[in-house]
């Protein structure tokens, strides 16, 4: 900072006043970490770590032909990858100098400070342009639209709170009205909506479905997926303030050792709650679905070009409307982060504006951040990547935007973070994958080796009320218009113009459908619902110019074919949303698998085998275990849910400790039983079959309670 205040003298204003606000924002960001200010430590540090680094970077890059919403989107997108590489280069070169510690508070708030403050002189001595928002399109005219979508949180967040504590879903089927409504008005009402809404409401939108779910418990809740074990990775390191490329139990449970080479739940959560002080739940309830939020709106910003602003915000909707958006993603905390990465990269590629020093830079940092950040997305990038370059090479056509030597510089990234990490269990997981698959090929003729995700879409499954059945038409009819979208696009009859490497994507993305239908076992592998979340990317511009392509079918005057086209996307994708997020199987009285509005109707066993939702009694009791029982010289017995959730993110446990428990279970001595409040309260036991306590309790005679709150008891074997 001295040597920034002796260099103000040499620098000509305005540029003196970039650097004295960035000076005054360490300062006050230092001030509330020193003094440990709450919340504001946490929500100035949050925006500043989230923002200021990244924008220092764009000027260092000379992005300056960048509008205002792709300058937050880059900014944004640079911070991340900062704190993640900043944090593996303390986490390197510090031990060498003998510190122990190197992600701890001073060595990662002494980095970041000094290199923002550098590359801020850096940027004063040599930028022409150092606005933030050149012609931005965000903040400009922020009128009533901007203030209905900015409610959208806030009543997101009052109502998971308001149905945890009273058992009350009213505020959040109001949320999903209200969110029904304004994407309505949005659509329709074009005159009475300017240009600035649609970012701005899609981001909204995203935050509020988001928390919605994620603040339905103040724990962590799995949705069925892996944040329980990214969880307690990132508590080794946050524990060791040290992050070991090399996972205790990598060589023995390839699963950890996966997790572990992904710097996203590991250094980049380490970062975040050191420098902010921020509890570990709301670290992975808040803000990484904030930093998640921001996918949709750069889809928005990639399909504006071709699509318009009203079709790219339809596309956005469509992409947040399916629930495994605000569900099932939740539990993949790394993916939430390589998401990101994975459009900005489709936004180096695509854009006109990127000069080539800073397009390589963007697209080798970008890479990275994906590669570190979870492996199957960076296999499928790779896959696109690869399909793509092998058709220009075929058709001899030459473009800038996909290269063999980008091919090449992201395929030497990935596989070499992926062999020289945790003792290559990456690498070792493809192999394992693809033995996987192949070991089912002889099932071709077998419709079941698909999953009954597939058999589901293709409609060969009965469906179990006449609610599914509608439920089922409406996604039906979104497949069908991606479908009539993509021909369109193949048989240019469609007005909209996309580059032929938009259309080599469109290609890859249904040839890939094709294949995790047609190969047995590989919808099963790759989880089909997860992969169709990830081609909504493309498929949901697809399902917009099938809407607009049937309507020029119908209409030939310009104003009936627009009104008829924001009349069919409204038709579908309204009632495809309120079926997707559960609203109508819950005001029906159906059976309903949404947690956010159907918590109270849905068994406790059920809510911990489907969704690894867990009350604070049986956190704490998990919490408990670790500290007062020798864990890892034991051996844990429990239910399925409880192995595969609440021991392993609260309870810090490996699974190569924990059973299940059964009625055939032998007891070893010195081994330990955890019973949730499903077992405790309503006597059953769900280990893949549901066992009544009783079947179980000849094995209880030789053990010792040793702790009890109520719904969570702890045994002891002597």
């Amino acid at each position: 900072m001295k040597l920034a205040f002796a260099l103000l003298k040499t620098i000509p204003a305005p540029k003196k006043n970039l650097l004295l606000a960035i000076l005054l924002l360490q300062s006050i960001v230092l001030i509330t970490a020193f003094f440990d200010i709450p919340i504001a430590r946490q929500i100035i540090g949050f925006l500043y770590f989230t923002f200021v680094p990244g924008f220092i970077i764009t000027k260092l890059l000379c992005l300056d032909e960048l509008d205002g919403l792709e300058t937050v989107l880059f900014s944004i997108g640079l911070s991340v990858a900062f704190a993640i590489f900043s944090g593996l280069f303390v986490n390197e070169m510090l031990p060498l100098l003998g510190v122990s510690e190197p992600l701890s508070l001073a060595p990662l708030m002494f980095i970041q400070s000094s290199l923002v403050t550098i590359g801020t002189v850096v940027v004063c001595l040599r930028s022409n342009d150092l606005s933030i928002f050149h012609s931005s399109e965000v903040f400009r005219s922020f009128n009533m639209f901007n203030v209905v979508s900015l409610c959208l949180p806030i009543i997101s967040i009052a109502g998971a709170i308001y149905a945890e504590t009273y058992e009350s879903n009213l505020l959040l089927l109001f949320l999903i009205i209200l969110i029904s409504l304004f994407f309505s008005i949005v659509v329709i009402r074009k005159k009475l909506v300017t240009s600035n809404v649609y970012p701005f409401a899609i981001l909204m939108i995203a935050i509020a479905l988001l928390y919605h779910a994620s603040m339905i418990s103040k724990y962590i809740v799995s949705f069925g997926s892996d944040v329980p074990a990214e969880f307690l990775v990132f508590r080794v390191t946050q524990n060791n303030a040290h992050w070991d490329s090399i996972f205790p139990l990598s060589g023995t449970d390839l699963g950890y050792g996966r997790l572990n080479a992904m710097l996203s739940v590991t250094i980049l959560p380490t970062v975040y709650s050191t420098l902010l002080n921020l509890d570990p739940n709301l670290l992975f309830k808040m803000l990484f679905p904030a930093i998640f939020s921001l996918v949709p709106v750069c889809l928005y910003k990639l399909w504006q070009p071709s699509l318009g602003k009203k079709g790219a915000f339809v596309a956005a909707f469509l992409f947040m409307a399916q629930d495994y958006f605000y569900t099932e993603s939740l539990g993949l905390s790394r993916q939430i982060i390589a998401e990101l990465f994975f459009v900005l990269l489709l936004l180096v590629i695509f854009s006109k504006k990127i000069k080539p020093s800073g397009r390589l830079v963007c697209f080798t940092t970008f890479s990275l951040g994906l590669v570190v950040s979870h492996y199957g997305l960076a296999e499928i990038f790779l896959f696109f990547f690869l399909a793509a370059s092998a058709y220009l090479i075929v058709t001899k056509r030459h473009t800038r935007k996909i290269t063999v030597p980008m091919v090449i510089l992201f395929s030497v990234i990935m596989f070499s973070w992926y062999l020289y990490t945790s003792n290559a269990t990456v690498f070792e997981s493809f192999v394992s994958f693809g033995d996987n698959v192949a070991q089912q090929l002889n099932q071709f003729l077998n419709p079941e080796s698909r999953g009954e995700t597939v058999l589901t879409g293709l409609g060969l499954t009965n469906p179990s009320t006449i609610w599914n059945l509608f439920s089922r038409v409406f996604a039906y009819l979104t497949e069908a218009f991606i479908v009539v979208g993509f021909v369109a696009v193949i048989t240019k009859r469609t007005s909209r113009r996309f580059e032929g490497e938009q259309i080599i994507f469109f290609t890859v993305t249904i040839l890939s459908l094709a294949l995790l239908i047609i190969v047995p076992g590989l919808a099963n592998t790759l989880g089909m619902t997860r992969f169709y979340h990830l081609m909504l990317f493309f498929l949901a511009a697809l399902f917009v110019l099938g809407a607009e392509f049937l309507s020029k079918l119908a209409f030939k005057q310009g104003n009936m074919q627009k009104l008829a086209v924001s009349i069919l996307l409204l038709s579908i994708v309204v009632p495809y949303f309120l079926f997707q997020s559960g609203f109508v199987y819950t005001v029906t009285g159906s059976q309903s698998y949404s947690l956010p509005l159907s918590k109270n109707q849905i068994s406790s066993w059920f809510l911990r085998s489907h969704f690894g939702y867990f009350n604070e009694h049986e956190v704490f009791g998990a919490s408990w275990l670790p500290k007062y029982v020798d864990t890892r010289n034991s051996i844990i017995y429990s239910d399925l849910s409880s192995a595969y959730g609440v021991l392993i993110d609260y309870g810090m446990m490996y699974n190569r400790y924990l059973e299940m428990l059964s009625n055939v279970t032998t007891f070893p001595q010195n081994s330990v039983i955890y019973l949730n409040e499903p077992n405790v309260i309503e006597k059953v036991v769900f280990s893949g079959y549901m066992w009544n306590i009783t079947d179980l309790s000849s094995t209880f005679v030789f053990t010792d309670k040793v702790y009890s709150n109520g719904e969570c008891e702890i045994y002891k074997i002597p």
